[in-house]
């Protein structure tokens, strides 16, 4: 008798972990609630690419003299066929995932489960039916939903999430953005490419603050969104919301999160806005899961914690992906690894998951990418550093497209030669951001991507230029 393997939850982890299960033989049920997909394919990276290629195609359309490109053009934002393109991407990509789930014999639930125990859940289909799945094990892959601030009520029409943003028919004149991280600053970017007059607000001192962001990307960022006209209120936090026929009136206050705050962050201010984009954070997808219950053990915000297995205090109860918190890296390549190690481990194997090596990818203008540590994470390890960097403006290609904004950084142990972390800015640097993260992954040193030849004329280049600075240290 095969493995039967019960997976909740059908995002990049879910759908990866019953791929993988099924092609070993196993007997495979996959819960999904909404979607196939998830939050990724449906609402999260590949709308808001669709979005951002549209966007991009217009950035390029207004800058048509810049390559000799004569004539008028009156380009504009067409918001219902961007959504409808958008609409047609996901449907398509999401049809093949229904039609790898039939090709392997995948047995597809449309509802919400329950974990009984490990051999056990129980299913209230999406049209009322109630059904039990059993197993010999199980995969949890729920994933997460938006934050929702006490102060900002959303309402789905004037004060939003992402998801809403991505539904829109129409382009605000006017969109305040509460949270200055990776969703946020995407956002920021593509409407004002369609044409909205953007405001980010932003609770800590610098757009990006995440610790696997670079303090010099940040200061890249924040200078080429106010070269587009994004403004940003950074060391503020939204208190209070109040809607009008018009839109919402948003007070901003000192932020409680920063011990310095600017003399220009002091004081109560109030901005007017015809939308509010609300991205502050994520929260577990567990309501109703039943895993205290179960015995699963949760933090006290309620993210499944597992070992290096991905395993949860529960034997052969396993979970992956976002559920699993900020504790973990919540990224749908990372969920898409953790779905290979539970699977594998359902299965008998002994695999283990490793988060040294994760890039990074923020799809703004420009792009930023990263792998490994940051400078600053390095010095607060006591490494001795040597940080080297490129400007991308340097780059033939770069000149070619016009695209002159961003750099390369190395972070280097200066006793070892040993590459700890790139840190990169530009345009298409979420692609080149996988030679370092295949070099770290070698164990390879910033000298041997120097001695790699690069092909000419590519962005890559920018690697092996800023790697070549490391000769001129020894």
């Amino acid at each position: 008798m095969s493995t039967r393997i019960t997976v909740i939850g059908g995002g990049p982890g879910g759908y990866t972990a019953a791929f993988e299960a099924a092609r070993a033989g196993a007997e495979v049920t996959l819960i999904e609630a909404a979607r196939m997909g998830g939050a990724c394919l449906n609402w999260g990276c590949i709308p808001t690419k669709a979005f951002k290629a549209s966007a991009d195609a217009l950035e390029t359309s207004r800058r048509l003299k810049e390559f000799g490109i004569a004539g008028e053009c009156e380009a504009k934002a067409d918001m219902p066929a961007i959504v409808a393109r958008k609409e047609r991407i996901t449907d398509i990509l999401r049809g093949g995932l229904e039609k790898t789930c039939s090709r392997l014999g995948i047995n597809i639930i449309h509802g919400r489960g329950k974990v009984i125990n490990a051999g056990l859940v129980r299913v209230r289909t999406n049209d009322g039916q109630d059904l039990e799945a059993a197993g010999d094990s199980i995969i949890i892959a729920t994933g997460s939903t938006h934050l929702y601030l006490p102060s900002l009520s959303i309402d789905h029409k004037r004060i939003i999430t992402s998801d809403d943003a991505l539904q829109l028919d129409y382009i605000p004149k006017r969109m305040l953005i509460v949270g200055g991280g990776v969703i946020g600053s995407e956002f920021a970017f593509i409407f004002r490419s369609f044409g909205s007059e953007v405001t980010i607000v932003e609770g800590l001192d610098r757009i990006l603050p995440l610790p696997s962001v670079d303090a010099d990307l940040s200061k890249i960022m924040l200078r080429e969104m106010k070269k587009k006209g994004i403004k940003c209120e950074l060391c503020q936090t939204a208190v209070r919301a109040e809607l009008s026929s018009n839109g919402v009136s948003i007070v901003l206050g000192p932020s409680p999160f920063v011990e310095k705050i600017p003399s220009s962050a002091q004081k109560e201010k109030t901005i007017e806005a015809e939308v509010v984009l609300v991205a502050v954070g994520r929260v577990p997808v567990t309501k109703g899961l039943g895993l205290e219950a179960a015995g699963v053990g949760t933090d006290q915000k309620g993210w499944i914690k597992v070992d290096e297995r991905c395993r949860t205090s529960v034997p052969d109860i396993y979970a992956i992906g976002d559920v699993l918190g900020p504790s973990k890296i919540m990224l749908a390549h990372v969920a898409v690894m953790e779905g290979l190690v539970a699977a594998g481990n359902c299965l008998g194997m002994d695999k283990v998951m490793s988060y040294d090596v994760v890039p990074s990818a923020i799809f703004t203008s420009p792009e930023m990418a990263s792998v490994g540590l940051t400078e600053a994470q390095a010095r607060q390890q006591g490494l001795n550093l040597v940080c080297i960097q490129t400007q991308f403006r340097e780059l033939g290609k770069a000149q070619a497209m016009g695209e002159l904004a961003g750099l390369f950084k190395l972070v280097v142990d200066k006793d070892t030669d040993r590459l700890l972390g790139a840190h990169l800015a530009g345009a298409h640097v979420s692609d080149i951001i996988a030679e370092p993260t295949l070099a770290m992954s070698m164990r390879a040193t910033g000298k041997d991507i120097a001695k790699t030849i690069h092909a000419h004329p590519t962005l890559a280049e920018g690697l092996f230029e800023t790697a070549r600075l490391l000769e001129d240290l020894s």
